[in-house]
């Protein structure tokens, strides 16, 4: 029986892609100036934490690195973050349910507050797990497991969803139902070689995979 939702949230809930990727531009052309990198490359990034992505590029700098992409990407942020669409609908949805909404991203926890409360979601969700609330971030089960020890739900009674092969990875690796955004921004082919349980193509068919679940089993 699916008691509750766990959600990532950029490129799940919002499109913060364009902003991830300008900041990526901003922040590496400020360290790594003799350094170019494609698209292709600058969406690799979205997914890992700040400290993967950096570590791999030069270590010593990846402090401060870390500083300056926050500093650039909250002064972006509120201009240029945009909510998906029949997410708000959807949400309402499960929440009439009494389905039980929690975040797990792998930002930090007040990012994630803050593109919460812009959006007026926050009263939606029961909990948030950022990055500086674990260890290991997605795609260990780490982050999920936490989220699911604070809702007090087992494995069985859950449903992650995302927008990336971290996403899809973290959710197996917990043994919960894993759900992937048609709308991500590597696109659903992209996704299908990590085999999510589910395609989810309106925010609003949550709660239809939800029913079908607890009635005929994934």
């Amino acid at each position: 029986m699916i008691k509750a939702v766990l959600f990532d949230f950029d490129g799940t809930l919002v499109n913060t892609n364009p902003l991830i990727i300008k900041t990526f531009e901003i922040t590496l052309k400020h360290f790594l100036p003799n350094q170019s990198f494609t698209e292709e490359q600058l969406l690799e990034f979205i997914g890992p934490t700040l400290k993967q992505t950096f570590d791999s590029l030069d270590k010593e700098k990846t402090d401060e690195m870390i500083t300056y992409y926050r500093k650039i990407n909250k002064e972006l942020h509120d201009d240029m973050v945009k909510i998906y669409p029949t997410v708000k609908e959807g949400l309402k949805v499960l929440k009439a349910k009494n389905i039980m909404l929690g975040i797990v991203s792998s930002k930090k926890r007040d990012m994630v507050i803050h593109g919460l409360k812009h959006f007026d979601m926050d009263h939606f969700f029961s909990i948030i797990v950022g990055e500086d609330d674990v260890i290991n971030p997605k795609p260990n089960p780490e982050p999920i497991l936490k989220a699911m020890d604070m809702l007090n739900c087992c494995i069985d009674e859950v449903i992650f969803v995302g927008d990336n092969s971290h996403d899809i990875e973290g959710g197996k690796n917990s043994q919960v139902i894993t759900c992937c955004v048609s709308w991500a921004h590597r696109g659903v082919e992209y996704l299908k070689q990590f085999n999510p349980d589910y395609i989810l193509n309106d925010m609003r068919d949550l709660i239809n995979i939800i029913e079908e679940v607890n009635t005929h089993g994934k």
